[in-house]
């Protein structure tokens, strides 16, 4: 394929934070007393995940011109990630948000400045047309002047033939009416993005239980070929418009760790396996495997394992 020459697999756009994770497992925020810093934002998690993949990302956000905002930066560089594009804003801190630990979907309290201050002049024309795929989130979506930004420049990326995707981390207290969300993930779809969704994504953003059928027709008839539904424990669900549904169990683990970023490395493990070129059922196990990964460690991915050796 001719895309998979470009010189950036995976644009990263949105929100980089850093995350304090709450250091007992199982406790609310409201009785946890002690925490530990990890970098953070599901952007940044996918592209922290593909440099250590062997990808080429970048990443394009704003942090602060301040301590956390010089760690994330040094973190980012640290595993190969492109900050080249990465603003620091002088009169916004950096992105703060407080999590609990838990094997389910963690509870959360943003402290969100810097994250949303994403500008046009970022996201260059010459840089889109080097880039193969354009990522970004729910989250980055949820407050201008990043959602105005996105949404023109995934239109562009769209135009110059650019795949799209997004996680659709939808959560009710980052956006002003759950009407709005609804209205820019419908934009956003109109570009045909690669789509990953969560039964709880869901269960929050349409305040109800749907059958999966219904969030994948949901999905297609707004202008989606590829739907992908990760069930926790259960597995994942792949929707391909006009195609019969791919389902998959989940790696089996032990013990889990901690439930943070596990979406993304699941989501890292399947842009990862799309770009080389796999079918879409071996994009699905090394995104199984990822994540199982993930869920074994506190906090990221850790350093001391060669990722490759264990998905391939």
């Amino acid at each position: 394929m001719k895309e998979n020459n470009k010189d950036i697999d995976i644009l990263c756009v949105g929100e980089v934070l850093v995350d304090f994770i709450g250091h007992r497992t199982e406790v609310l925020i409201n009785n946890t007393s002690d925490y530990h810093r990890y970098l953070g934002g599901s952007p940044a998690n996918v592209a922290m995940n593909s440099a250590r993949l062997g990808l080429r990302p970048v990443m394009v956000a704003t942090v602060g011109d301040d301590g956390f905002g010089n760690y994330i930066i040094e973190r980012l560089n640290e595993v190969g990630v492109n900050t080249n594009h990465l603003n620091k804003n002088s009169d916004k801190p950096t992105s703060v948000i407080f999590v609990s630990r838990t094997d389910g979907t963690p509870d959360f309290i943003p402290y969100r400045k810097a994250d949303s201050c994403i500008i046009e002049d970022q996201i260059s024309t010459d840089l889109l047309s080097e880039t193969h795929i354009f990522h970004t989130t729910c989250f980055a979506l949820s407050k201008n002047p990043a959602q105005s930004t996105i949404l023109k420049k995934a239109e562009e990326a769209h135009n110059l033939g650019c795949k799209l995707s997004i996680d659709v981390n939808y959560a009710m207290k980052l956006w002003k009416s759950q009407e709005e969300a609804l209205k820019v993930i419908k934009a956003y779809c109109k570009f045909n993005p690669l789509v990953k969704i969560s039964e709880d994504d869901m269960l929050r953003l349409f305040e109800k239980e749907l059958p999966h059928e219904e969030i994948f027709d949901f999905f297609h008839s707004e202008g989606v070929d590829m739907v992908c539904l990760t069930l926790g424990s259960k597995g994942v669900k792949l929707s391909q418009k006009g195609k019969d549904v791919i389902q998959l169990p989940a790696t089996k683990i032990e013990v889990v760790q901690d439930a943070t970023g596990a979406g993304d490395a699941f989501w890292s493990g399947f842009l990862f396996a799309y770009i080389k070129d796999k079918p879409i059922e071996k994009c699905l196990q090394v995104a199984l495997k990822l994540a199982a990964l993930k869920l074994q460690n506190v906090g990221r991915l850790p350093d001391n394992i060669n990722i490759l050796s264990e998905l391939l």
